[in-house]
């Protein structure tokens, strides 16, 4: 049967320096590096040979898998990965809607999850099931906060909103839309798409009916600029705004001059050049890009690096739990959950993390940058002038 091979050829990749067999703790992982949502996937799979094989005095085993962008693989693989593989810890998916669908299978298995995914609904509001659940990904009301904060800079009254007819999506209609309304902003428009879309010139008609100052846009690489260049070419001269999840250089090639003087708040990795050497988080991303680029002869995309941070978390993490269990038990699976919610000040390549109960994401101000598109490149966005 197609889906039995699909399941049996998720592309299992062993890394550690010692022998898988006396490896001792197991980490999975699940990524999309095939499918619609492959541009964000194929970085994250990248990353998984360059995570810490060890953390204290214990080897670590990553059993890679695939799930071609689709949720029922997702849960597929969690499944294998949690009932065969026996993991002590899984990374990822790759996308939000993935990431909703297997929330359940790492709580019932009392295994901790860290998912390297725009949405926040993964990790709030905190329920006995998300308390299995970490984000390695800044929460959208980091972000959003700092979007709405210039626009109420510069002045913009009335925004108009498109995102995905998904958790990412949805997510971001209700934190902004919050945010909006807190700070004096009016949201005249609201409209959705699906990510597999090649046209949304219906919502893009509305939207540009609506006369809107500003357009923010939630969705995430080349499909994020489709509604940008839409409404460009019908003539919106507004002021765009785009979310983390626009952070691929396929954003820029595919909207061309439509996206010059888009603002989006995002990862420093995108502007590292202009990033001060005082920032503790840029040897780090120095450190992951030029191993990366040594590998595969390109620079990662930010979003290979919300797995590697995940492989730090747990690096962090593994040798305070292994002070009470033995990998490969219940026990040991509950003191690394408990031993990540517990990280403190622990610098990565998208900022610092300090978890908390509530808080499984850990992110401050520290963990985004104000961007925007200069000559077809990222560039720091200059403070607006008093």
């Amino acid at each position: 049967m197609r889906f039995s091979f699909l399941a049996l050829t998720l592309g299992v990749a062993l890394m550690g320096s010692a022998p898988a067999a006396l490896a001792q703790v197991k980490i999975g992982v699940v990524t999309s590096a095939t499918g619609p949502t492959a541009l964000v996937g194929i970085p994250q799979k990248n990353t998984v040979p360059l995570l810490p094989t060890r953390a204290g005095d214990l080897d670590i085993e990553y059993i890679s898998l695939d799930d071609a962008s689709d949720p029922t693989l997702t849960v597929t693989a969690f499944k294998k990965l949690i009932s065969e593989n026996h993991v002590d810890a899984l990374i990822g998916p790759t996308g939000s809607p993935n990431a909703m669908s297997v929330l359940q299978f790492a709580a019932e298995s009392g295994t901790p999850m860290l998912a390297p995914v725009g949405a926040a609904s993964i990790v709030l509001p905190m329920t006995p099931e998300k308390k299995w659940a970490f984000k390695t990904t800044q929460n959208t009301d980091i972000i959003a906060q700092a979007l709405v904060r210039d626009m109420v800079q510069r002045g913009i009254k009335t925004v108009g909103f498109i995102g995905f007819a998904d958790a990412y999506g949805e997510d971001w209609a209700q934190v902004f839309g919050q945010l909006a309304k807190e700070n004096g902003l009016r949201l005249v428009a609201s409209e959705r798409y699906q990510r597999t879309d090649s046209s949304v010139t219906g919502q893009a008609l509305k939207l540009l009916a609506a006369k809107p100052d500003a357009v923010l846009v939630a969705g995430t690489g080349g499909a994020a600029a489709l509604p940008q260049v839409t409404l460009a070419q019908q003539g919106y001269k507004g002021q765009f705004y785009q979310t983390h999840g626009a952070a691929l250089p396929v954003f820029l090639s595919l909207g061309g001059p439509a996206v010059e003087g888009t603002i989006l708040a995002a990862s420093l990795m995108l502007v590292l050049s202009e990033i001060p050497d005082s920032n503790p988080s840029k040897p780090i991303v120095q450190d992951y890009i030029q191993r990366y680029q040594a590998m595969y002869g390109e620079k990662p995309a930010t979003f290979g690096a919300n797995v590697y941070d995940a492989g730090l978390l747990l690096q962090h993490a593994i040798p305070m739990a292994a002070k009470t269990a033995q990998p490969g038990s219940a026990e040991f699976r509950q003191a690394l959950r408990d031993a990540l919610e517990q990280t403190k000040e622990l610098t990565a390549t998208q900022g610092v993390y300090t978890m908390s109960p509530a808080d499984h994401s850990g992110f401050d101000e520290r963990g985004r940058e104000l961007i925007t598109v200069k000559d077809g490149k990222w560039v720091l966005l200059p403070s607006p002038t008093p």
